[in-house]
């Protein structure tokens, strides 16, 4: 789900992108920024994936970044949900900066679905509240939540089914107060990855 800077519509990408997890060992290697700063130039917009309760840490360190008095880097794919929020200050940085910012796990993999936290059906109250109040699913909230953001350009669904993707782009329709979810939902950083972590994969 993309919008433009006016809220509405998708925005243009007119150049390929390049995303790659980034760690410290990439964003301190000369010889692998040097090739980066070169598809940078070649209209490449590169672009870094980050996880983890360092995200934030991450980003400011790839934002720093420069090659010939220039940052190769225009694009981060980032978590934040209304779980893990941590990242979004940083993000706002990077936005400011012109970077595109690309949302992942809005859903935070299905714990603020209908699903709940535990996949037993136990959707944190405030959440439910918000969704029967707007009449969509928990999901379309904490995807509404994440499009209120005004750095995301992107929020990416995650939908492993058509009804799934109905349900998700609800969140287009509605408008989310996202500030009283923050303070009812947000969990420590920390304790979030650890959740996160043990979490069955398919």
């Amino acid at each position: 789900m993309a919008r433009n800077p006016g809220g509405a519509g998708p925005r243009a990408r007119p150049v390929p992108d390049s995303f790659g997890h980034a760690g410290f060992g990439v964003l301190d290697s000369a010889g692998v920024l040097s090739k980066l700063a070169e598809l940078a130039g070649q209209g490449v917009r590169v672009g870094l994936s980050t996880s983890g309760p360092g995200q934030a840490q991450t980003l400011r360190r790839a934002l720093a970044v420069q090659v010939d008095g220039a940052c190769p880097f225009g694009a981060v794919q980032a978590t934040w949900n209304l779980l893990e929020p941590s990242a979004g200050p940083a993000l706002a940085e990077a936005h400011a900066a012109g970077w595109t910012v690309v949302v992942k796990e809005a859903v935070a993999n299905g714990r603020l679905s209908a699903r709940g936290l535990t996949g037993q059906g136990d959707v944190p109250p405030a959440l439910q509240d918000a969704a029967h109040a707007l009449g969509v699913t928990p999901d379309a909230v904490a995807i509404g939540a994440a499009l209120a953001q005004p750095w995301a350009d992107v929020v990416l669904s995650g939908a492993g089914t058509p009804e799934q993707l109905a349900q998700n782009l609800a969140a287009q329709r509605v408008t989310v107060n996202a500030a009283p979810l923050l303070a009812a939902l947000t969990q420590e950083p920390a304790a979030y990855w650890a959740a996160r972590s043990a979490l069955p994969w398919t």
